[in-house]
């Protein structure tokens, strides 16, 4: 597993996650452990190096 840290587009509170390398492509949502909002993840991963990191806010 990958630690990678990274700024909440909302409250902008550094976080951290963890990323299965073995996926070279990955897209999901998680929710913000500050403030609760759903971050979307885009991560990209390359012979156990991340290439692509986005996390972007949601539009509601």
């Amino acid at each position: 597993m990958l630690e990678h840290y990274f700024q909440c587009p909302y409250c902008l509170a550094e976080i951290s996650i963890l990323i299965d390398p073995s996926v070279s492509k990955q897209q999901y949502i998680e929710d913000c452990e500050v403030c609760c909002n759903p971050i979307e993840l885009k991560i990209e991963i390359e012979e156990g190096e991340i290439l692509l990191f986005d996390a972007n806010s949601i539009e509601q």
